[in-house]
């Protein structure tokens, strides 16, 4: 009793914590919110401007982070919305709706009158109701510069079979925020966590709210139990019950004036639903302890519903603090949940059937060579890392860590010989496609999962991706690379460059894909020019290339880097790229 009555107390005394750290950040973010209401409104103001629905074939959408990416409920396809770019000097935001044809192996952009405003870090949730529905709540607006925000706190539904936007106004609902996570869970859509910034102060959020998708009206949760911390970015994935299940997440305190310290937070919960079907659900939240290999730490990651009662997360970093700059491990392995039996395990992809087959073949050859004798199997390999380094076009080095989960004990296996095979198979193959990032969006449909975008760093340089790949979750064979990224259109300008060219806000936060076509068709122009590389001989190995070959690289790389740059670097970008050009050439 004693226990229970701490507990409470120590509930209450949060909640009021929270209360005023809420008033507080409200006060000061309403200034800033007020100077990027203009902004919106006259970004608004142009897309009023669209009078008709306009579909039409279109090259793959632009880098970018922070879109939503879901399934059409009806049909073969994926709808990308809105996101946020931002190339080191300037954050362009988008509204645009892309339409991703799985079978055609195209896109589509889709332009609707009346869409909503700009935004990125919103949450998306399809429903089949009335041809399919596409749910929108929340996300930010960003000025160009980075360093004002505006947290939405608005309701949008998309009715796909008609393609027509409306935007819902219910009372009642969440404030202003981005980062949270939304689900749609049996005629209803439920909203956990997020955070809200201004330029001095932020808070993390850990309510819950549900949005009735019949009666179109709003209510706060009010859990019994202790439930997570306040947080933004976790996982929360729906059960077939009508429960809800969060994993993980990240939040950040201040500590002292200027200085913050991040959490990532590895701990799980079930938000239970006692009272389904009556006029005023009952919720509760209770630990959940998994058992299996579970996740390493990290942020970032994209979650998605699997076939077989599962939920899979994919990607994510883990940022390590050194005394002056902040090192970043990114992932690109996928783990599974398996709702049902509350466990976490590795997936291991398998590699093709054929490449199966000749592996056993030769299992059986050796086994028949050492005259019956017992074959001593290899122990279990322990995660391997790849490392391989890309040249960007400015002679930027990017050096891509990938690790590559060793095969796991498992202990609900059955023991047969085919599943001892096939667990084999899956740690000898090396799956090198995607290239380790965080805040990938992925999308699930027909059993496979999709995966788009994300980024990296290199140093103080962020790589934003537009590539797109594609995995069946029932075979586990193999990625396959549906669209390539290439490292050397990505645009970085550093800060210094940043008084050589000014554009209005309107430009900068539109997008400017016009620009960045023109500057791709100047490099490439460019590139005709130059001096044609080395060609690598018959036979040659890369040894033998690099020892012949090395001084042009080397006044290749310096060209590049500027007479400034160190020597043992610039050597080393030779290599990477005398190394890149060889391996592309055999």
């Amino acid at each position: 009793m004693g226990k229970k009555g701490k507990r409470d107390k120590k509930g209450k005394g949060a909640e009021k914590t929270l209360a005023k750290m809420e008033k507080k950040v409200s006060r000061r973010a309403k200034k800033e919110e007020e100077d990027l209401e203009a902004l919106i409104a006259e970004f608004q103001s142009l897309d009023a401007k669209k009078t008709q629905v306009i579909e039409s074939s279109c090259p793959p959408p632009s880098p970018r982070l922070n879109c939503s990416f879901c399934a059409h409920p009806e049909r073969d396809e994926l709808i990308l919305f809105g996101g946020e770019y931002f190339n080191g000097q300037k954050t362009y935001l988008y509204n645009d709706l892309y339409i991703y044809h799985i079978r055609k192996n195209s896109w589509a952009k889709l332009d609707i009158p009346n869409p909503p405003p700009r935004r990125c870090a919103h949450q998306a949730a399809v429903v089949p109701t009335a041809g399919g529905q596409l749910w929108i709540f929340g996300g930010e607006f960003a000025s160009p510069n980075g360093e004002q925000f505006y947290h939405y706190k608005d309701l949008w539904v998309l009715h796909l079979a008609t393609k027509t936007w409306e935007q819902i106004k219910a009372p009642g609902g969440p404030s202003g925020r981005s980062g949270h996570r939304m689900v749609a869970c049996k005629r209803q859509l439920i909203i956990f966590g997020g955070f809200h910034e201004s330029a001095r102060d932020f808070i993390y959020y850990n309510d819950v709210y549900a949005f009735n998708l019949d009666s179109f009206t709003w209510s706060r949760l009010a859990p019994a139990g202790m439930g997570p911390a306040p947080r933004s970015g976790c996982q929360m994935t729906p059960t077939p019950e009508g429960n809800i299940i969060i994993y993980g997440g990240y939040s950040k305190q201040r500590i002292k004036k200027d200085v913050d310290k991040g959490t990532l937070h590895t701990d799980m919960f079930l938000l239970k639903a006692e009272g389904a079907g009556k006029e005023e659900d009952r919720w509760s939240w209770s630990r959940l302890s998994p058992s299996g290999v579970k996740p390493t730490p990290r942020s970032g990651f994209a979650v998605a519903a699997a076939p077989n009662n599962r939920c899979l997360l994919f990607g994510g970093v883990h940022d390590e603090e050194e005394e002056e700059s902040i090192e970043g491990d990114f992932f690109n392995d996928i783990y599974f949940y398996d709702i049902g039996k509350n466990r976490w395990f590795p997936a291991q992809l398998k590699g093709p059937k054929s490449e199966r087959r000749k592996r056993r073949r030769g299992r059986q050859a050796e086994a028949e060579a050492a005259g019956g004798e017992e074959l001593q199997l290899p122990p279990p390999q322990g995660p391997q890392e790849i490392v391989k380094e890309v040249v960007a076009e400015d002679g930027t080095v990017m050096t891509i860590k990938q690790v590559i989960p060793g095969a796991a004990e498992d202990k609900d296996r059955s023991g047969s010989e085919e599943e001892e095979e096939e667990e084999e198979d899956g740690a000898m193959g090396q799956p090198v496609e995607p290239c380790p990032r965080s805040s990938a969006m992925v999308a699930v449909k027909h059993g496979v999962l999709y995966v788009y975008g994300g980024m990296f760093e290199v140093g103080d340089r962020q790589v934003t991706l537009s590539d797109l790949h594609s995995i069946d979750l029932h075979r586990m064979e193999q990625w396959k690379v549906l669209l390539e990224m290439d490292p050397k259109t990505q645009e970085w300008l550093e800060e210094s460059e940043s008084d050589e060219e000014e554009d209005d806000d309107v430009e900068g936060a539109e997008g400017g894909e016009e620009e960045e076509e023109e500057s791709s068709e100047e490099e490439s122009e460019d590139e005709e020019g130059e001096q044609q590389h080395p060609a690598v001989q018959p036979g040659e190995a890369q040894a033998q290339y690099l020892a012949r070959t090395e001084q042009y690289w080397l006044g290749l790389a310096r060209s590049h880097m500027g007479p400034e740059a160190k020597d043992k670097k610039v050597l080393k970008v030779a290599h990477a790229m005398a190394k890149t050009f060889y391996e592309d050439a055999i």
